[in-house]
């Protein structure tokens, strides 16, 4: 038997291959949109994929688990809660999968999702790996707060809760010690606000750590798992229900896209002025020259969840990249959270008519007083602190909502943690008040400021 560990980086997501060496076989567990690397791993083992196990439908990403069973025949699994719409066999409390000496069992672990299991793997008949999905992650659990509007069954935060809190109790908490944890996610993920930057635990190791799995009270736990959870973006019920109905292959979706033109004077004049431009170049090149009505999100950093917190669900875009290779690459990007539909068309573009002043740094630090300070962290950053006083706090994923708060009467410095936010946001601003007004970056000098 061999365990595979698939990370996508951008999201923060684990998936798995369970193969068992003696039968040549594959079960697949919450696969990613590109099912490219699955279908890889299983040519490279000589193995066939059999079985696909959704844990729940996932908010963040867009599963491959239709594709690949129209691909390989596998059959899909999951928990007859979700009401999936696709071809697929319930897997229940109690029920198996077997593979050669390797069996699954579900457990139905509802707290992230009223429909979520994990899947307890057996080898030799003695238990060796749990797949938690988003119910136990290394240092902590799934928030319960993405399915009061999303999915065949609506519960709300505070039932979550309560289902959180026995889920990990009576079910997770009783497998034996030396069992090995593995989650659908990492740091960096919204699906929850404490996760480690471990990629596998052990059952006795978050006993011990994970501070969702502490004695205390079920009001405790209530009161803690709810406080200071981090924004919803707005694509997260899309991804529910979209995984719930399965999507077509990522290759037949991106073909389908008008694609790698380089952009000109021409073609920029032909444009809808009403629908965004998302540049994907470096923060340098986008402020030297882009397209009117531009956002610069950038290829290095969280480009798939601030996408997904900027657009709406079915709203349509403009694409843009260095090159057409850049540009492939960020439609799979895009394709990941289930937005390459969106996408009004591609282009490659080296510049544009739209350029964004420098901020003189030095000027900025004497003279603060004379900037309106626009502070675009989320709130449980600012919560710890702030980093200029007189500064206003409008998270990245409300400016689009909240551009009216902002006054008018200095320049505008926009600043986050690091750059990749402030980017986006200063471009955000620059294109909603229509050049009306000086606006700047703080980018990467903010560490001067820290």
């Amino acid at each position: 038997m061999h365990i595979k560990q698939f990370e996508d980086k951008n999201l923060s997501h684990y998936s798995y291959a369970i193969l068992s060496e003696c039968e040549k076989k594959i079960i697949l567990v919450d696969p990613a949109r590109n099912a490219k690397q699955y279908l890889n791993y299983a040519k490279a083992n000589d193995a066939q994929i059999t079985g696909i196990i959704e844990t729940h439908p996932h908010a963040d990403f867009v599963s491959s688990h239709v594709e690949l069973h129209h691909t390989t025949g596998a059959i899909i699994y999951t928990s007859k809660d979700v009401h999936a719409f696709y071809p697929h066999e319930a897997f229940d409390d109690g029920e198996t999968i077997e593979v050669g000496k390797i069996k699954l069992t579900a457990i139905n672990t509802a707290g992230h999702s009223p429909d979520s299991i994990s899947i307890l793997l057996e080898h030799d008949g003695k238990q060796k790996a749990v797949f938690t999905g988003d119910t136990l992650f290394i240092g902590d659990c799934g928030r319960p707060d993405l399915r009061e509007t999303a999915g065949k069954i609506h519960s709300t935060r505070t039932s979550l809760a309560k289902q959180m809190y026995r889920s990990l109790r009576d079910k997770l908490m009783t497998l034996e010690d030396e069992v090995v944890v593995y989650p659908a996610h990492g740091a960096g993920t919204l699906c929850g606000k404490h996760l480690s930057k471990e990629s596998s635990s052990t059952i006795a190791a978050e006993k011990k750590t994970n501070w969702s799995l502490q004695q205390a009270t079920e009001e405790e736990f209530i009161q803690n798992l709810l406080a200071d959870q981090p924004f919803v973006p707005l694509y997260f019920p899309f991804d529910v229900e979209l995984n719930r109905k399965g999507t077509i292959g990522l290759e037949e979706s991106i073909d389908k896209i008008r694609k790698g033109d380089t952009i000109d004077e021409k073609t920029i004049s032909a444009l809808d002025k009403t629908i965004w431009v998302i540049d994907t170049r470096q923060g340098d090149d986008f402020k030297k020259g882009h397209l009117p009505h531009s956002i610069n999100l950038m290829t290095d950093g969280k480009f798939e969840t601030w996408l997904g917190s900027i657009i709406k669900p079915g709203e349509q875009f403009y694409l843009v990249s260095e090159s057409k290779e850049r540009l492939r690459t960020m439609l799979e990007r895009t394709a990941a959270i289930g937005y390459e539909s969106q996408v009004a068309e591609g282009f490659v573009a080296e510049t544009g008519p739209v350029k964004e002043e420098k901020l003189n740094v030095d000027n900025f630090k004497n003279n603060q007083q004379d900037y309106t300070i626009i502070d675009v962290r989320n709130i449980a950053e600012v919560k710890e602190g702030k980093i200029f006083q007189n500064s206003i706090s409008i998270p990245l994923s409300e400016i689009r909502t909240r551009i009216n708060e902002i006054p008018l009467d200095k320049p505008i410095v926009v600043h986050c943690a690091g750059g990749y936010r402030s980017a986006a946001a200063s471009s955000l601003i620059l294109s909603q008040l229509n050049n009306n007004i000086r606006i700047f970056d703080l980018g990467e000098a903010i560490k001067q400021f820290q």
